[in-house]
């Protein structure tokens, strides 16, 4: 098991007299990255304590079975943010949730009263480019199906998603860092990190394990260079490069991203 951040100190901190901020606790599958990993990232990015709870915790896979079988209202599926009194799942709308409170917004919304909902609108693009249609190229048919049994669908449907969907998908982003809403180019709104930053190097990062070959091929043709220099600057970043290297980071495997080398271009 891994060992949960203990020495990481909050973005924002509450003043003397209050009474201290309850523990966020994430409860996600074990020893995945999945769609807990962007909030993983937005915990460490931000060197904002929280609890890993199935993977630093005895009886983790208890308290998710309890929480989905007993919370009003019902939950459907992990990842789930346990935040005091409030439990809330869906991973947009736990990074809806984190980022006023974590600082993953433009300062002040940058003046700009919808700053959020852009930066949602980003996030989202990003999970549905390069997190669902990546975990569509190996289950095309059915979720609960073994792998081996589409496998003639799954090599398809890659072939598909490396001719089109990932090249339509890059230069999205690529347009996004080129106009006047990024400030600058360097990050995807408001001229700062936000949580749609954490969210595109985390998917950027899964599909180059799925599909290195084809990656390799898109990252040297130039076209996207903007993408992948912001996929670095988030890379390079000290609390980020930390959490990479430790055992917190959860290893890539059967999960949402997956490397079937037969799936890759040749």
């Amino acid at each position: 098991m891994t060992s949960s951040p203990t020495s990481k100190r909050a973005r924002t901190t509450a003043s003397s007299s209050s009474p201290p901020s309850p523990p966020y606790e994430l409860i996600y599958w074990p020893t995945i990255p999945g769609r807990g990993e962007p909030i993983r990232l937005c915990f460490e990015a931000t060197s904002t304590p929280y609890i890993d709870v199935t993977n630093t915790q005895k009886d983790g896979m208890s308290t998710l079975k309890s929480l989905l079988s007993s919370s009003d209202p019902p939950h459907f599926a992990p990842p789930m943010l346990k935040h005091g009194d409030l439990v809330i799942s869906q991973l947009p709308n736990i990074l809806l949730y984190l980022g006023p409170k974590l600082g993953l917004l433009p300062e002040d919304n940058g003046g700009d009263e919808n700053a959020i909902y852009h930066v949602n609108q980003l996030a989202l693009t990003a999970l549905d480019g390069f997190l669902n249609e990546a975990h569509d190229t190996h289950h095309p048919i059915a979720v609960l199906a073994y792998y081996e049994d589409q496998k003639s669908a799954a090599k398809e449907r890659s072939k598909n998603y490396i001719a089109d969907r990932l090249p339509k998908f890059l230069s999205y982003f690529e347009s996004v860092l080129n106009s006047a809403s990024s400030k600058g180019g360097e990050y995807l709104y408001g001229g700062k990190l936000t949580y749609a930053d954490l969210v595109l190097f985390q998917c950027l990062d899964g599909v180059s394990f799925a599909f290195p070959k084809a990656v390799e091929r898109l990252r040297g043709s130039g076209e996207y260079e903007g993408v992948w220099k912001l996929y670095e600057r988030v890379k390079g970043m000290e609390e980020v490069r930390a959490y990479l290297g430790s055992e917190r980071r959860m290893k890539y495997g059967n999960g949402i991203w997956r490397h079937y080398p037969e799936l890759d271009e040749e």
